[in-house]
């Protein structure tokens, strides 16, 4: 069966891994164009090119997927069956070109968490479970037909880079199981229930400032669903300080804190949420390493008083 598969960051490589280790025909590989990185903004491949031209894959890195040479090219190919993952939204001229359609492989259960980050959102919003859903594509975005559900539960002590990691390496072989059932046509496609859908959309840096006048449970799940990617962050004397990871604490304090003060402790840095407290226990102010919170206060050496706030110097 020749498939062609279409992704662009790590969760996908690792799905493209596991296709180039299977028997399937991998006739192309479309990525994402090279973007600068680094403070030279050097231009660099995406971790599916990189994979692609290790193993001497053709790959095509369209600037739009309507261009008509893109879908030309494509077409040439007679493919059986498109794999998305992680990439753009595709055109029904494209994703209805494969002899069996297209697939995605989403990083949710669907119908929940629809959309760009679906990861992010799920630790996020305290849930305690996600999972991966495969599905036929269709014109509205993560609505086609589901093949198969598997789920993983979410660890308190999970972040979006371990939950992300973990649901990256089982990718690769529930992308085989789906592509088996569709091979041996034991594949019943379940409508999704539109009604339980919840949206995820695409987080952006900005996005990431914490907001302390919160419980300190959706402030702990917040930092965590940022970490480290694109990083939870606030201001401490005027400078950025990410937080790439935090936990409710069950420390009492006075009636004139407010959100944002940093209570006196020599043994956590705790921080006065709406209505309890949260320590921080991994911290990046800028220009720093990694820290502990311990570290900060010892560094810092903060004052009575003294908060962290929602305004200061962009890192």
């Amino acid at each position: 069966m020749k498939i062609v598969f279409m992704g662009t960051p790590e969760f996908a490589r690792a799905i493209l891994e596991c296709l180039i280790s299977s028997d399937y025909d991998i006739p192309a590989v479309v990525t994402g164009q090279d973007k600068p990185v680094g403070r030279q903004r050097v231009p660099a491949p995406t971790a599916v090119r990189r994979l692609a031209e290790q193993h001497g894959l053709p790959v095509l890195m369209p600037k739009s997927l309507k261009d008509d040479g893109l879908y030309q090219s494509l077409a040439a190919l007679k493919p059986d069956l498109f794999v998305v993952a992680a990439f753009r939204i595709l055109p029904p001229r494209l994703f209805e070109l494969p002899r069996l359609g297209s697939i995605n492989i989403h990083a949710s259960l669907l119908p929940k968490y629809r959309g760009a980050a679906p990861i992010n959102w799920a630790i996020i919003n305290g849930e305690t479970e996600t999972g991966l859903t495969s599905f036929f594509l269709k014109q509205n975005v993560d609505t086609g037909d589901m093949i198969l559900q598997t789920q993983v539960t979410i660890a308190q002590t999970d972040t979006f880079d371990s939950l992300h990691n973990r649901l990256a390496e089982l990718a690769g072989p529930f992308t085989l199981e789906t592509l088996s059932m569709i091979v041996k046509g034991k594949s019943h496609p379940i409508a999704q229930d539109d009604a339980a859908a919840t949206p995820a959309p695409k987080i952006h840096p900005e996005d990431a400032l914490i907001d302390f006048n919160q419980p300190s449970v959706r402030v702990a799940d917040f930092i965590r669903g940022m970490a480290t990617r694109p990083g939870a962050f606030t201001f401490f004397r005027g400078q950025n300080v990410k937080v790439h990871f935090a936990q409710p604490s069950d420390h009492i304090s006075g009636p004139a804190a407010a959100p944002g003060n940093i209570l006196p402790n020599k043994k956590a840095l705790l921080v006065q949420c709406r209505d309890s407290v949260v320590a921080l226990t991994r911290v990046v102010p800028a220009g720093r390493k990694e820290m502990d919170g311990i570290s900060f206060l010892n560094g810092f050496r903060p004052q009575t008083g003294e908060s962290f706030v929602n305004q200061g110097k962009a890192e």
